[in-house]
């Protein structure tokens, strides 16, 4: 006997409703590297800290991880006037944090009094620090609010994605939340439990509450290898950032759970030493001041087989300061300097130097041979110091390859300045140039060739100065990009740093875990905490 269509259709509704059900609930877990150094997401700096910030605090604005670009959250529309020195926001009303303590504007110039309060020295807050002076906040009603700074801030409505509100009246104080998450238990160096917030505001387009998920389990586990062998075991649900030869493994055990989203903000590079008071000897100097020189070097180097080998193709040759990652600020007329070992002697020709022998020597005699340290320990950067010596014994030149611990490194490079290059990386968390200042400043202490300059040692410095200046006190994203890419070019032309490669954004995610989409921004596999879900058997077995 037939049964009638709408038999058929209610079956189907139940058989959907069953497998909906079976996608929410269950526990994620996963590693951090180290224990978190606090919970108070004011003063959070360390990757730990950060994590449980990103998945328990709720922002005003949040930058998509996917699309790059700048989504609202606890705030639904803010505008920039007074020059760009105030901005206001209109909030989400009826909103309550974890402990059901109600959300209004006064919770919003609160954490701004907190952020920016010299005594509470909050690392988040360094970023607004434009001038001297206080800054203002006005509560125009419950879901408005304005906040002035004492001078123009570039780019001043991205930095809230790193400023999760906390409460001005919640005995609980930092710990009521407006993420998806709060802290349920801190296990001091074995675990965090996170439970679903019950007061989240977010629900998905068919108007169930997020997140899918009711708790997340942070293991700390420091030892990489009994972090792989736990996700292979199932018993973690993702890793969320991978170096290559892990990655390899995870791509032989099981390749669905290997992700490569290509090009990270990453990169790896060199530079010489520059310092006038340095102890090295003066012809020395002359090297490694000369632009044809240190372009010269930069040409000898194959940076396709340093990507191809040191980092087994997960790599791609570097362009500068700024990754084509960065989908908005990367000046893409820009191309990865060329191998080209001919040029390199050409190049090197035109500030005297010469082959003799087999050897490479300047105008005055001296054979080119210098030192490049880097970290011991690292086994990539001693695996491309080691591919660069190779590269520049082709040209004559004799490198010595020296790995240090890494306070006997930053010694060397901050204090004695008694070397001659250095091999390191730089981990960019940020999209926007302003978090850079730090390096391109002459001024500035990581300006590492040549830091803490009273004036510009060059022109070309001196230029870059005046446009990263410029970049940051004006507020059309258009001219500041012009600024920038002019930067870049500089940089590109004169390669202070030799920029080498760009690491690829790898990570590994289990199967059950649904709706996971990495990405090359931080946090890569969990930048859509509340939109992921756990399998059925993963949410069964739990």
């Amino acid at each position: 006997m037939r049964k009638p269509l709408t038999h058929l259709v209610l079956l189907i509704v139940a058989l959907l409703a069953g497998d909906s059900v079976a996608q929410s609930g269950g526990e994620l877990r996963f590693c951090l590297r180290s224990e978190p150094k606090t919970l108070n997401p004011l003063l959070m700096s360390d990757d730990s800290s950060e994590t449980i910030r990103y998945l328990t605090g709720g922002v005003l604005l949040r930058v998509n991880r996917l699309t790059q670009d700048l989504e609202p959250e606890l705030a639904t529309a803010w505008k920039l006037t007074n020059a760009g020195k105030t901005i206001t926001f209109k909030l989400r009303e009826n909103l309550r944090f974890s402990d059901g303590t109600t959300f209004s504007a006064d919770d919003v110039a609160y954490t701004i009094q907190q952020l920016m309060d010299p005594a509470v020295h909050s690392p988040s807050g360094d970023a607004f620090r434009s001038g001297e002076g206080k800054v203002q906040t006005q509560a125009l009603a419950n879901n408005r609010i304005a906040i002035t700074f004492s001078a123009p801030i570039a780019g001043l409505d991205k930095l809230f994605d790193q400023v999760a509100i906390i409460s001005a009246k919640s005995p609980q104080k930092e710990m009521a939340v407006l993420g998806p998450y709060y802290v349920a238990e801190n296990k001091a160096g074995a675990y965090l439990i996170l439970k679903r917030n019950p007061n989240y505001w977010k629900r998905d387009s068919t108007g169930r509450p997020l997140p899918y998920i009711d708790a997340i389990r942070l293991d700390i586990q420091q030892n990489r290898d009994i972090e792989m062998l736990r996700l292979v075991r199932g018993e973690i649900d993702f890793i969320n950032s991978l170096d290559a030869e892990y990655f390899d493994s995870v791509m032989s055990e099981n390749p669905t759970m290997a992700h490569d989203a290509g090009a990270s903000l990453d990169a790896e590079f060199m530079w010489f030493n520059q310092v006038p008071s340095s102890p090295l000897p003066s012809y020395k100097k002359t090297w490694f001041t000369s632009t044809n020189f240190r372009r010269a070097i930069s040409e000898a180097i194959n940076r396709d087989d340093l990507a191809r080998i040191a980092f087994r193709g997960r790599a791609r040759p570097a362009v500068g300061p700024i990754s084509p990652a960065n989908k908005f600020w990367f000046n893409s007329k820009l191309q990865p300097h060329p191998f080209d070992q001919k040029s390199a002697l050409q190049r090197l020709s035109l500030d005297g130097f010469h082959l003799q022998n087999g050897a490479l020597r300047d105008r005055e005699g001296h054979v080119v041979e210098f030192s490049i340290i880097t970290n011991s320990g690292n086994k990539y950067r001693e695996r491309m110091a080691t591919m660069i010596q190779q590269d520049l014994t082709a040209i004559g030149i004799k490198l010595n390859v020296v790995t240090l611990d890494f306070p006997s490194l930053i010694e060397r490079m901050t204090r004695t300045f008694d070397y001659e290059a250095c091999l390191l990386g730089l981990v960019n968390n940020e999209l926007d140039p302003n978090s850079q200042m730090n390096v391109w400043l002459s001024s500035a202490e990581n300006h590492q060739w040549n830091p803490s300059q009273k004036t510009p040692a060059t022109p070309w410095e001196a230029e870059i100065d005046k446009l990263m200046r410029a970049q940051a006190s004006t507020l059309n994203a258009a001219k500041r990009k012009e600024f920038v890419d002019k930067v870049q070019q500089i940089a590109w032309e004169q390669e202070p740093f030799i920029y080498l490669v760009n690491k690829n954004a790898l990570s590994a995610v289990s199967p059950s875990l649904h709706n996971a989409h990495p990405v090359v921004l931080r946090p890569q596999v969990y930048w859509n905490i509340d939109q992921l879900s756990l399998g059925a058997e993963v949410a069964r077995n739990r």
